[in-house]
């Protein structure tokens, strides 16, 4: 197995207080938001397909608060042409390098990454997932945004809906790139750390028929869960998980090893410190033979 690469990328300090601030609402937008993200590297412009709250997932690490009533319970299409719009053109003319909460960010709020589906729940379960990704691609376009990415962060639970499917399309002929979630390396551990229901064979099934296709992210979140690291042997079949689909032809860009950075709803749920998070990306490194970027 050939030496496998060796990359930290930490361009955006954790210290940054609109790092820290990952809030999902900004000013008046019901499905929009811009934060500054570490593993973007700069700024990414949220959009937010579940205001409902809903989520196939019920992560013990997850930050989203579910006891608050939703604002809306339904994405207007219109309404997230014409939010989108108007927070790209926001950024573009300065506005949001002078608002108070992203100032400290500096010209990191001047150039837009990315827009990401990601929310307050799993954005593939959206009916018309499709329309949505053409709403970012034709905002993209009409803001000639060569540079940014549509990036989809999801928990592969609906990567084999055929909807997704044609918005996965249509996300190939722009930029697209797809962040999908893998925190487990055995259904035990998948289920205590996830609590889904859907069955852990369909999130590696769906993985790796995605990775086929095109090159993916793995984006996976080290924990402790009651003051104890992920078990070693529970690390191993993570790592084999891996090495299981790249011998299947997926195609893996690189694991994003990332631990927690915002308060969680399980008191029991709590980050890693840099040693333990670099000894596991250390370990996946030497493992599977692929690229890590590890985020504190």
């Amino acid at each position: 197995m050939p030496e496998p690469d060796r990359i930290v990328v930490q361009p955006v300090s954790s210290r940054l207080a609109p790092v820290r601030d990952h809030r999902r609402v900004f000013q008046e937008y019901f499905y929009v938001y811009p934060v500054i993200s570490r593993r973007s590297c700069g700024l990414s412009l949220g959009i937010n397909l579940n205001p409902d709250k809903v989520c196939n997932f019920d992560c013990i690490y997850c930050e989203v608060d579910r006891r608050t009533p939703a604002r809306v319970k339904a994405v207007d299409l219109a309404r997230l042409r014409d939010e989108l719009s108007g927070l790209v053109e926001y950024v573009l003319s300065g506005g949001l390098v002078e608002d108070e909460r992203f100032r400290e960010a500096g010209p990191l709020a001047r150039v837009i990454k990315d827009l990401a589906f990601s929310g307050d729940g799993e954005p593939t379960l959206l009916r018309n997932f499709a329309e949505c990704v053409q709403i970012a691609v034709d905002v993209k376009r009409a803001f000639e945004l060569s540079e940014t990415k549509i990036v989809l962060i999801t928990d592969a639970a609906g990567l084999d809906k055929t909807d997704v499917q044609r918005g996965l399309q249509l996300m190939d002929a722009n930029q697209g790139e797809i962040w999908g979630k893998l925190d487990a390396g055995t259904e035990a551990y998948f289920r205590l750390v996830n609590r889904s229901n859907i069955r852990f064979e369909r999130i590696l099934k769906n993985l790796l028929e995605t990775a086929r296709v095109r090159p993916i992210i793995i984006q996976s979140l080290f924990l402790k869960v009651h003051d104890a690291v992920m078990p070693a042997a529970e690390l191993a079949t993570y790592c084999e998980r891996l090495n299981d689909m790249v011998r299947a032809d997926a195609r893996i860009k690189v694991v994003h090893a990332y631990t927690i950075a915002r308060p969680t709803p399980e008191a029991f749920a709590t980050k890693l410190d840099g040693v333990e998070l670099d000894a596991i990306a250390e370990a996946i490194r030497r493992r599977t033979g692929l690229k890590v970027e590890t985020f504190e």
